[in-house]
């Protein structure tokens, strides 16, 4: 299946989904060296983003969740892509200073932890592989 979306940071990125039903805080919710949902009320805890195409609402909190984007990239950690529901600028500079392709306002969700999912960053639209 094919979704369009807005492209936020180019390039091409592939894995199984990881979906969050909330708002992502990169400061505070995810382990910085780790890459694992630290948060015991986030309903990702234990998950590692790493590797994986993370699928969330939005993100949220401190302008430091750029940099914690960063040093996730920079440790092998961060995730492969990104599609946010609704980009907002935190998340977006994060994705773009680390070169991790991510995009937004996909015009369906349909989105299920576990699927394969390629992100055409470049091209606004990503594939849902059943």
């Amino acid at each position: 299946m094919i979704i369009r979306c807005r492209s936020i940071s180019k390039g091409y990125g592939e894995g199984y989904a990881l979906v969050s039903p909330k708002p992502i805080s990169f400061f505070g919710q995810i382990d910085r060296t780790t890459g694992v949902v630290c948060d015991e009320n986030h309903p990702l805890y234990g998950e590692s983003i790493a590797g994986r195409v993370l699928v969330f609402q939005s993100g949220r909190g401190s302008t430091v969740g750029s940099y914690v984007i960063y040093g996730l990239a920079k440790r092998g950690k961060a995730p492969s892509a990104m599609i946010c529901m609704e980009a907002e600028p935190i998340v977006a500079v994060g994705a773009i200073i680390s070169r991790i392709p991510m995009v937004d306002r996909p015009e369906k969700n349909v989105f299920k932890n576990g699927v394969f999912v390629r992100v055409y960053a470049d091209r606004g639209f990503v594939e849902v592989l059943d």
